[in-house]
């Protein structure tokens, strides 16, 4: 599917959204078990530089890269577009002072963030609901920052988040992304292979060049556009879940056979290794995209 695409019933949205849903919901045990934990709460890869000693380190100081990167400062309103279980939404809260809204798709993940945020008396900061990010509930111009943190893939059309985030954002906003992004389209037939049974597997419809990022951006008005390869930074945490992909594997596709874990559980597993593999051959890389809202003219 081209950038220019877009899926032509509800269906095919509602069809997505389910399988979104349902694969957070199956595999939230693996997240679980191999990659966050209760001080982290990221399910998302880290970013590594001299400050960073481990992975644990290395989840968290994502959040701070991103923070830093569009100056997010204390009483300002943020909308962690695809929050999961609400980890960067409580870091925000936390070390930024920022008040904070965390949408995602699944049920499931917003009522453990809810959870979170009770257990670290963050509730007066920090709300979580259940939410599109290409079409929320919430009026014009209501955010500082709008925050996507390995969230946009999932979305089949990328121009409709960037309208979406320029529709909420003050005069003066920010919108800060994370993302995976394609180096070409279409790429050699070996690396789109790769590339799909990755983002199959993660229920990732595709994902969109720089030039498409870019594109998006202007179209929906931004201003001041920066998109980032920081691969250097994110290769040992994306080379960690490939290792233990690896050496997990024998006994997930044993899990397979014998009926214990699911096809979608599978296929996360295939996914962790494929995305790897795929970066190797250079199909994609990882990028901080972000751009300015203009202020308005007087």
């Amino acid at each position: 599917m081209t950038a220019a695409d877009e899926p032509s019933t509800q269906q095919t949205t509602s069809s997505l959204t389910e399988a979104i849903v349902g694969y957070y919901d199956e595999t939230w045990l693996d997240y679980r078990i191999l990659w966050l934990n209760k001080d982290n709460l990221a399910v998302h890869f880290g970013y590594t530089d001299d400050s960073t000693h481990g992975h644990t380190d290395e989840l968290k100081n994502m959040n701070r890269v991103l923070a830093d990167r569009v100056r997010i400062q204390p009483g300002e309103r943020v909308l962690d577009a695809g929050c999961g279980v609400g980890g960067s939404s409580l870091w925000l809260a936390t070390e930024r002072g920022a008040e904070v809204v965390g949408i995602t798709l699944p049920a499931r993940q917003a009522s453990m963030a809810r959870s979170h945020a009770v257990e670290r008396r963050l509730t007066e900061r920090v709300h979580f609901e259940v939410a599109d990010f290409t079409a929320t509930p919430f009026p014009d111009a209501s955010f500082d920052v709008v925050w996507a943190l390995e969230s946009l893939c999932h979305a089949p059309r990328k121009a409709a988040f960037y309208r979406e985030a320029a529709r909420l954002l003050r005069p003066g906003g920010r919108v800060v992304v994370a993302e995976y992004v394609r180096a070409t389209r279409p790429l050699d037939p070996t690396g789109e292979r790769l590339l799909h049974e990755w983002l199959d597997g993660w229920a990732l419809p595709d994902i969109d060049t720089p030039g498409e990022h870019l594109e998006h951006l202007a179209a929906a008005g931004f201003a001041e556009p920066r998109l980032d390869d920081v691969t250097t930074h994110t290769r040992p945490s994306l080379r960690r879940l490939y290792r233990m992909a690896c050496w997990t594997y024998p006994l997930a596709l044993l899990g397979r056979v014998t009926g214990v874990r699911s096809e979608v559980q599978h296929g996360n597993v295939i996914a962790s290794i494929r995305q790897y593999q795929a970066l190797r051959r250079d199909a994609w890389f990882y990028s901080i995209i972000s751009a300015t809202k203009p202020a308005a003219s007087h």
